[in-house]
C-alpha cells in the first residue's frame, strides 16, 4: 500500500498473483490486463469491467456505478438504479410490474435531466 495524496488504499500485484485470480494476468506478456472490480462489503464481486491496455478507463462511470452498488445496498434491493442513473436521480421498484415496463418508468430524458 502507498501512503501520500491518493484518498483510498492502492496495491501493486508485483507477482500476478491477484490477476490469476481474477483471470486478467497474460502469461505470455508476463504482465496484467487492466481490469475495475467492484466488490461488496461481503467479498462478492458485484461488478466489473477488462480493457486491453489500447483502450483507457471512464473513471467517471466507475465512481457513477460504485455509488449505485452503494444506494442499492443501503435500501436493500428496494430501489434500483437503471441505466444511467446518477446519485439524486429516479431510482425504480423492482417487482413483478417492472419486469419488460423499464421503458415506461425510465427513459433517456431521465438519465439526462438535471
Amino acid at each position: 500500500m502507498i501512503d501520500g495524496d491518493i484518498p483510498f488504499p492502492m496495491l501493486s500485484d508485483q507477482n500476478g498473483d491477484i490477476g490469476k485470480m481474477y483471470g486478467i494476468y497474460d502469461e505470455v506478456g508476463g504482465t496484467e490486463t487492466r481490469g475495475r472490480f467492484i466488490i461488496d462489503p461481503d467479498g462478492i464481486v458485484q461488478g466489473f469491467e477488462v480493457l486491453t491496455p489500447p483502450v483507457g478507463r471512464n473513471v467517471s462511470e466507475g465512481i457513477r456505478q460504485l455509488k449505485a452498488y452503494q444506494l442499492v445496498r443501503k435500501t436493500g434491493g428496494a430501489e434500483v438504479t437503471p441505466s444511467g442513473w446518477k446519485p439524486g436521480r429516479k431510482t425504480l421498484k423492482p417487482g413483478p410490474d417492472l419486469v419488460g415496463n423499464v421503458w415506461k418508468e425510465w427513459t433517456v430524458k431521465d438519465a439526462f435531466d438535471e
